[in-house]
């Protein structure tokens, strides 16, 4: 080992990965199923896949429009 090192061109976090968080997220199940067999064919978890897809769309700035509303009761 050396006495000294040098962190002159050392960047802060480089391999930081976040953390992933454990939630209960309710999906339509031909939506699961549609994820859980193109995971399959690519090999990797359904759930890194979802994961994946999420990403992206928040990362792109994508726009969600949501175009029916729920009625409130008696309406």
């Amino acid at each position: 080992m050396k006495k000294e090192y040098d962190f002159k061109s050392a960047v802060r976090g480089k391999f930081y990965r976040s953390k992933k968080v454990q939630k209960t997220l309710r999906i339509d199940s031909d939506i699961l199923d549609f994820y859980q067999e193109l995971a399959k064919k690519e090999g990797i978890p359904y759930q890194t896949l979802i994961n994946l897809t999420l990403r992206k769309f928040s990362g792109e700035g994508g726009e969600l429009v949501i175009s029916s509303k729920k009625k409130a009761v008696g309406e």
